[in-house]
């Protein structure tokens, strides 16, 4: 495939021009990829239940194949072919979260492809509240695997710019549908077990979960290190979300961050690197003179989790060797936040 065989179109995000979800969506029913827009990020969806379709996603992107994928739905009905059943405590988190950005694993029929599932007994099913997402599942008239449409282990894309830099000549259509609003991917949720567990944090936080639930925990493989588990939802295993430049988190209380943060810029700019640093709408006049992005604000964790991947992206295209994180505080979705930080720095946080 060449770069003028993916076709790019714009489709209104608030009021969806049905033509060209229609368009797409025969792409989708004839086995082919698109990527579109979802309050998450942009996903690069195929037919779920069509193998050859979903190898189109792993090519594209390049991805390991025991990587799961994300099914999408458009409706609690097109659960009954996906799932052996669902469980009593799923009720309340569907009614609560969909549509929205949280990922609910159950236990799957043998409907669903081992090429979504890593060969897993287990399935990752959400239902986006995106409309242009929303619209396409529908007029597909079918299950949808979507994982983040860029090419696998770099940022997630929350603009259709950064899918056209990754995946231009690689799937058949790109939409266009403006910037994303969460920016980081959804908070999956495994309740196939005796106790719901997140195995990874997003938008939906455990503060929101234990409205709902008695009790969830988070998976103990958040904590250890990648060659010591088998992927039970993307994001679990491998370096991923990285820029080309190094990255390194900072953390600890504000004032020792900015004074490690300047110490750390003059250490590596004396060597003659390019320096970047992510700051905050509080400390970024503590850096002055420096290359500084600001992420958002710290009383509004929420800036920073929208802005953090085109950050990274940004960073990039200005050629830094180095960036420099803040770290925020890991509760509500400061803790989605520092997940992906950390997976971006590969663990390296001071």
């Amino acid at each position: 495939m060449e770069a003028k065989d993916t076709k790019i179109i714009k489709i209104n995000p608030h009021n969806p021009e049905i033509e060209k979800i229609k368009e797409a969506a025969e792409i989708i029913k004839n086995g082919g990829t698109v990527a579109f827009p979802t309050e998450t990020v942009y996903g690069l969806g195929a037919n779920a239940l069509a193998d050859k379709a979903i190898e189109k996603i792993f090519l594209a992107k390049g991805r390991p194949q025991d990587n799961p994928l994300i099914i999408h739905i458009s409706s609690i009905d097109q659960l009954n072919n996906l799932v052996e059943s669902i469980p009593d405590r799923a009720y309340p988190l569907m009614d609560r979260f969909w549509p929205g950005p949280l990922t609910l694993i159950f236990n799957r029929t043998k409907i669903v492809p081992d090429r979504i599932t890593g060969g897993l007994s287990t399935v990752a099913i959400r239902m986006p509240s995106h409309n242009i997402a929303l619209e396409l599942i529908k007029y597909s008239e079918l299950p949808i695997a979507a994982p983040s449409a860029n090419t696998s282990g770099k940022p997630s894309p929350t603009n259709s710019s950064h899918v056209i830099h990754d995946l231009l000549g690689k799937v058949d259509m790109i939409i266009d549908g403006g910037s994303t609003g969460i920016g980081l991917e959804s908070t999956v949720l495994d309740i196939s077990g005796e106790i719901p567990t997140i195995l990874r944090p997003g938008g939906v936080t455990i503060e929101d979960l234990l409205t709902i639930l008695p009790k969830v925990e988070y998976d103990k493989a958040l904590e250890i290190t990648d060659r010591e588990i088998v992927p039970k939802s993307p994001g679990q295993k491998y370096k991923h979300y990285s820029p080309d430049a190094r990255l390194i988190i900072v953390k600890g209380e504000v004032d020792e961050i900015i004074q490690k943060t300047n110490n750390l810029y003059s250490k590596y700019e004396s060597k003659g690197m390019k320096v970047g640093i992510i700051a905050t709408k509080q400390t970024y006049d503590k850096y002055r003179g420096k290359n500084i992005i600001i992420a958002g604000d710290r009383n509004m964790p929420e800036t920073i989790g929208a802005s953090l991947f085109n950050i990274l992206r940004e960073f990039d295209e200005l050629k830094v060797d180095i960036i420099i994180a803040e770290g925020v505080e890991e509760k509500g979705i400061g803790k989605a936040i520092m997940n992906r930080m950390r997976k971006a720095a590969d663990g390296k946080v001071v």
